[in-house]
């Protein structure tokens, strides 16, 4: 497990979210008292529950942003899901453990990655010689063969040869598949049948005609498989799931128990089958068994009709750290409009520089196109930062529209240009409801 100080996983997300010291504080704490149990002695670790956090605030204000940073930080597995995708056992919807499942999968990939890059020279090597063998077969003892081989090999590591069509045989990895219909959705239930299937199903080999560029990623992606051992890729991924998986619980409000809301669906039912995964459990995967013990569990909603006292009691407890994420005003959009390193002005830069186009925004610019998010959001719904996106898309759609036909030039924003261009939809609160 990587091993980062609070102050320095707090400076990691400043990087990328404005504000919410809080959530930042809250989620940085439970990364290192992680990295905290696994110093103290063995017949200890198993009592070191982690303290789960529900994060309480509108849409928009870095909740799910936070989360996902804090798992790559840590090069853990993450999943995110809604609460109210689920049902109550019995009802037409997904069932609770599909999140374990989910998680498993993608520590699965996580450590997948990680061993590809370890066999990647050899598997590089390999693939070369056999892009060689497609290049120039084997002649046995043929005079001068050798040499010949060597020259290829050169214009191969040179990239002369990337656009050359070569026939290679790929293996189809892909076994058929077989799903099981039940009263929980399509779900894995069937998983041990389509794995037979899949392993007495022999895996036919395609001869293909691809570009040398193509059939080096296929090749290299073939051997490396090859090279990895599969088996200890399920049990270290499955450990990594235990020790530090995290999973993102969005819209937890949902599943909370209101009479004005009706009881089609019973949503406390759905707090006590997320209980037992939350509480620890063993949850059985098509990898193998996985406890959940020492999982993470991020919960978020925006409790706009609810409290987080209308849940169950038992899931109440679960979480005993709560954070509030505050809206973002016209200060912090300006923030997150030029500081973090993903900013938005600066992909709009670089995507309309792939067409020769230059882009600048004044600094008025930025104000102004702040200002007008700000009182959309407080006008309309309040999306929070996700408003600058609609803004930011109808204030450059001439240039995103017509920049393959502008290269060369450059485009400069200012306060006036940006409230021609948007004044007339923002000032009419319901137009600004549809555009913006």
């Amino acid at each position: 497990m990587r091993s980062f100080t609070p102050r320095e996983v707090v400076s990691e997300l400043d990087r990328y979210i404005v504000g919410q010291s809080d959530a930042k504080r809250a989620v940085a704490i439970a990364l290192r008292n992680r990295w905290r149990r696994q110093q103290v002695d063995e017949d200890l670790q198993e009592d070191i529950h982690p303290k789960n956090i529900l994060m309480i605030g509108p849409t928009g204000v870095g909740k799910t942003e936070i989360a996902r940073r804090l798992a790559k930080l840590a090069g853990a597995p993450f999943a995110k899901v809604e609460a109210s995708k689920f049902t109550e056992v019995g009802y037409v919807g997904r069932d609770v453990e599909s999140i374990i499942r989910d998680l498993v999968e993608v520590g699965i990939a996580l450590v997948r990655d990680e061993e590809a890059g370890k066999v990647h020279a050899s598997a590089e090597r390999i693939a070369e010689e056999r892009l060689l063998d497609a290049l120039f077969p084997r002649p046995g003892e043929a005079t001068g063969a050798d040499a010949t081989r060597e020259r290829l090999r050169e214009k191969l590591r040179s990239g002369e040869l990337e656009e050359r069509e070569v026939e290679i045989e790929t293996q189809d990895r892909a076994g058929p598949t077989l799903e099981i219909f039940s009263p929980q959705g399509v779900e894995e239930m069937g998983f041990n049948l389509r794995d037979l299937m899949g392993n007495m199903m022999s895996k036919g080999k395609h001869i293909r005609r691809m570009s040398v560029k193509q059939a080096r990623e296929i090749l290299e992606g073939e051997e490396a498989h090859r090279l990895i051992d599969q088996e200890a890729v399920r049990e270290r991924a499955i450990e990594r799931v235990e020790q530090s998986g995290i999973v993102f619980l969005d819209e937890l409000d949902k599943i909370t128990r209101r009479e004005s809301w009706g009881t089609d669906v019973s949503r406390e039912g759905v707090q006590r089958d997320l209980l037992p995964i939350i509480e620890g459990s063993s949850v059985q995967t098509k990898h193998g068994s996985v406890r959940t013990d020492h999982i993470l569990f991020i919960a978020a909603g925006a409790f706009h009709v609810s409290r987080p006292s209308d849940l169950i009691p038992e899931l109440q407890g679960r979480f005993p750290i709560r954070v509030e994420l505050h809206d973002l005003d016209q200060a912090a959009f300006v923030q997150i409009l030029l500081e973090p390193k993903n900013a938005l002005t600066k992909q709009y830069e670089a995507l309309l520089a792939t067409e020769g186009v230059g882009l600048e925004f004044k600094p008025d610019a930025i104000e102004e196109i702040a200002r007008i998010a700000y009182e959309v959001n407080l006008s309309t719904e309040n999306i929070g930062a996700r408003r600058l996106h609609t803004v930011l898309e109808r204030l450059l759609e001439a240039e995103l529209f017509g920049a393959p036909d502008m290269a060369g030039q450059t485009v400069t924003l200012d306060a006036a240009e940006v409230r021609k261009r948007l004044e007339a939809i923002a000032g009419d609160r319901d137009l600004s409801r549809f555009v913006l």
